[in-house]
């Protein structure tokens, strides 16, 4: 049986690793290949459900037991024994640094590597994995950009041949009842710097409008840190029972069916998944609009507004603008979710196999 290989470090919750699970569920489904995940991170255990068709390879390899290089190279011998046992006909890496890790770990075994690169176009890793990515990428098979703008910046980057951009797959909201919603402005997202959550709740709290709210779901990439200073930053506000912090939930549907408007003040995006599920459930989206990302689906006066990055003030207008204006934010939540369909997941999973296999 033909195989395919599917690299990432670990399943942990986040954007990157919610799309891997959508196309191994979509190829599990629809396609008579043998798959297999393989995952090469210090966390080795899923957030996402993965299906029980699919082999699941990790290593037996502890970050503690050794220092950082030792560590690499170990994880580059395993990345591949592992792809010489699977023998696949295709592989499909996702992550940015990690690609480069993937292909030096590949290097000769001539199979047909495909890599997703997910991270803003024009960040910097560092003058090391820039480099790096500069020599490696151009010997991948092909690379997948999640933009037009990523494609064209890596196209300079990069100077790779067979570049197709592909987005993310966006899950579809089986509730249609967009108008049976309460007061919450809701965001969604790691709470990480570059998603900027003390500016939403700063903006939030010079905008308390009847009984609004507004509810940020995501859990902390540090462990806590982050969440404490958003924490304090509200209780020093005096909005404890305005403004809450949800953590991580697995049931974020259910959040996206309850509220009126979706707030984004991201700064750093590949592709937000999230703006594209707040549309799908009819919220209409006010985002910053970063490099890359909001752009291809908030359509600026028709389904949310594009603000310009760090724009407080403009940011601030629009939210009291849709919170006052029902009839307003009734139009584009009509508007939301024909803007997404191009992302279902069918179709994007569909161009990934296309691509991998086919090469087209």
């Amino acid at each position: 049986m033909r195989k395919i290989a599917f690299l990432i470090p670990t399943l942990i919750e986040g954007g990157m690793e919610r799309v891997m699970s959508e196309i191994l569920k979509y190829c599990a489904e629809y396609t008579d290949f043998e798959l297999h995940l393989v995952l090469y991170g210090k966390e080795h255990t899923p957030f996402y459900k993965i299906p029980s068709t699919v082999f699941v390879h990790k290593p037996h390899l502890k970050y503690e037991d050794y220092n950082r290089m030792v560590y690499t190279i170990k994880t580059m011998y395993y990345l591949r024994e592992e792809i010489k046992k699977i023998h696949p006909v295709s592989i499909l890496s996702f992550g940015e640094i990690f690609n480069n890790l993937v292909l030096l770990s590949l290097w000769g075994l001539h199979y047909p590597i495909y890599i997703s690169d997910r991270c803003r176009p024009n960040k910097s890793f560092g003058k090391l994995h820039d480099h790096l990515r500069k020599w490696l990428y151009p010997k991948a098979t092909g690379v997948i950009a999640q933009t037009e703008k990523a494609k064209s910046i890596y196209l300079t980057q990069f100077k790779h041949p067979n570049i197709r951009v592909i987005g993310n797959p966006i899950r579809k909201i089986e509730d249609g009842n967009f108008l049976n919603k309460e007061n919450i402005v809701l965001s969604v997202g790691r709470l990480i710097t570059t998603k900027n959550f003390d500016q939403l709740i700063r903006i939030f709290s010079q905008v308390v409008y009847g009984d609004w709210k507004l509810i940020i779901v995501g859990g902390d990439a540090l462990k806590q840190k982050n969440s404490v200073l958003l924490q304090k930053q509200i209780d020093d506000l005096g909005l404890t029972d305005r403004i809450i912090l949800a953590g991580s939930q697995k049931d974020v549907v259910s959040y996206l069916l309850r509220s009126k408007i979706f707030a984004f003040t991201s700064s750093s995006e590949g592709f937000p998944n999230v703006i594209g599920e707040a549309l799908a459930a009819g919220l209409p989206v006010i985002a910053y609009d970063c490099i890359a990302g909001p752009a291809d689906m908030v359509e600026d006066g028709k389904n949310g507004y594009l603000i310009p990055l760090f724009d407080e003030e403009m940011f601030k207008k629009k939210l009291v603008y849709l919170m006052q204006h029902d009839e307003v934010r009734n139009q584009m939540v009509q508007n939301a979710p024909p803007s997404v369909l191009k992302y279902s997941t069918s179709v994007v999973c569909e161009k990934y196999l296309d691509f991998i296999l086919n090469n087209k």
